[in-house]
């Protein structure tokens, strides 16, 4: 898929999640979620290709520009969405599956000062991570599992759960848990 295929998918994938979004045009011009990752795009590009000053200058306006600090070494797969998105923090060894979803404030941030391997978290696909929540360390949030708003989640998280308070305690999703608005489904229509 192309950069504008990936482009549309991101719209509709934002359309289907936040409720707000009248039009595709509205998300294109307005989301800084979008065009956070979009750029991230570029950056990372230039990242993989040792052109690390530029990507890193780079990511610095981005970040200016729309509150949100994606360092261009994180690996984010296809569908992200950041909703509202000021203040969101993604680390250099950050690695995001498909349809991951966080909301504004949230951090994915290290625990040490040590400047090799692997610093920060993983998020497995379908992972959706409330306002304010901090994710730190070389964790794994499993896949379907829902972040509540606040939480400081240091230790990995099972397939299908939800996490909340400080520290975060995981329990398993209940048939009651209804969470299906929050992530997107496969059948994208562009």
């Amino acid at each position: 898929m192309g950069m504008i295929g990936r482009m549309r998918e991101d719209v509709v994938a934002a359309r289907l999640r936040d409720p707000a979004a009248r039009s595709g045009i509205e998300l294109v011009l307005l989301y800084p979620g979008l065009h956070a990752i979009w750029w991230h795009r570029v950056w990372h590009g230039l990242w993989r290709r040792d052109v690390r000053l530029l990507a890193r200058a780079g990511s610095q306006i981005s970040r200016w520009l729309t509150g949100i600090e994606i360092h261009p070494g994180a690996k984010i797969g296809r569908r992200f969405f950041i909703d509202h998105g000021m203040g969101v923090v993604i680390g250099e060894t950050s690695e995001l599956g498909d349809d991951v979803m966080l909301y504004h404030g949230v951090t994915l941030g290290g625990r040490t000062r040590d400047a090799t391997g692997k610093r920060h978290p993983t998020l497995a696909n379908g992972v959706v991570v409330g306002a304010g929540a901090k994710i730190l360390g070389p964790i794994t949030v499993g896949a379907n599992t829902v972040v509540g708003a606040n939480a400081v989640v240091t230790k990995d998280a099972p397939c299908d759960s939800i996490l909340v308070g400080v520290p975060a305690k995981a329990r398993r999703r209940s048939d009651h848990d209804d969470f299906s608005d929050l992530r997107v489904v496969s059948d994208y229509s562009i």
